[in-house]
């Protein structure tokens, strides 16, 4: 099943929170929706499943055809950032959904057993819901939201709070889970690296407002513009001035390498020289904070650096690392 909107907007107390033109997620494609906090991801995730008091405007589309609340209630499960889960067994908190739509047990039984083996937590069956950890939690959610067979799915930050062990075997799971699946699935999120794992398209949402939309390697390697890409990571942004190019060149910290006194610079990388401001360990790793005369260099190394505070270092970036300011690769 495919969703989209149209002209749709969320205002409250007058305010708008959301105007999204036009938006669509394909069947069997992952959509992710990336921003910052308070850029209105989750308002845009609920104004399109009806759900919420706020005021919405626009429509929403199932299979090109504007839908209804009841409509969508059909069609749509979702997965919220904190996961709810009733007083009962495991099992029957996976095979909720399909008890509310008049399923027989058994027949929930077959089809809710997979999904929990999917998810990892089958051998959690019959223990009390209420006592699993977080990432459990999520799991159980995820997997009673699958075994409806929904037409949509939608994925509201669900590795919110979990530690990074259990995002990252999570995140592997429900990539897995969610392969070969006809829904159209709707992740929100504000995490780079979650929407380059599960989603093959990325809105990028700031303000309420879509700013970018593509592929999730063109949307989070190629940003529209200087402020699309502060918040995709490109902490470094060099005018002309400094490199001495036409456009502003911006690059990630993992790109911006520290030289070590005469070492020589890598043919085609971009040198500047600046004022080690500040020195912070990352555990593995260590950021440096350059100031260069009109910007500033964000490094982030696990190579050793003799230098301190006040003293002047060289950073060198390659060519092939670096983009204009509008996204392009530097040639």
């Amino acid at each position: 099943m495919n969703i989209g909107c149209r002209d749709l907007t969320v205002t409250v107390g007058g305010r708008v929170l959301v105007r999204v033109p036009e938006l669509d997620v394909a069947a069997g494609e992952t959509l992710a929706v990336l921003g910052p906090n308070g850029s209105g991801k989750s308002t845009l995730l609920r104004a399109i499943a009806h759900l919420g008091s706020a005021r919405r405007t626009g429509t929403v589309l199932l299979d090109g055809r504007p839908a209804g609340t009841t409509d969508l209630r059909r069609a749509v499960a979702a997965v919220l950032q904190r996961p709810v889960l009733q007083r009962a067994s495991v099992f029957d908190n996976a095979a909720a959904g399909l008890r509310l739509r008049g399923v027989s047990r058994a027949e929930a039984r077959r089809r809710a057993w997979p999904w929990l083996a999917a998810l990892g937590v089958e051998h959690l069956a019959g223990r009390d819901a209420r006592g699993l950890s977080g990432g459990e939690a999520q799991r159980v959610a995820i997997a009673r939201a699958l075994a409806v067979a929904p037409g949509v799915l939608l994925l509201d930050e669900p590795f919110t709070g979990l530690d990074a062990t259990t995002r990252a075997d999570l995140l592997a799971d429900l990539r897995a889970a969610l392969d070969g699946q006809p829904a159209a699935v709707l992740l929100v999120t504000h995490d780079r690296e979650e929407a380059r794992a599960l989603a093959r398209r990325t809105a990028l949402l700031v303000g309420g407002e879509l700013r970018q939309l593509g592929t999730t390697d063109e949307v989070l390697d190629a940003p529209a513009d200087l402020e699309c890409a502060s918040l995709l990571g490109f902490t470094t942004q060099l005018p002309p001035a400094v490199t001495g190019r036409e456009a502003t060149l911006i690059a990630r910290p993992q790109h911006c390498r520290p030289l070590a006194a005469g070492e020589p610079a890598p043919a085609e990388a971009v040198v500047v020289d600046g004022v080690l401001r500040r020195v912070v360990p990352l555990g593995g790793a260590i950021r440096l904070d350059v100031e260069v005369p009109g910007a500033s260099v964000t490094s982030v190394t696990t190579v050793e650096v003799d230098a301190a505070p006040g003293d002047v270092v060289r950073i060198a970036i390659n060519a092939g690392d670096l983009r204009s300011a509008n996204g392009e690769r530097l040639r």
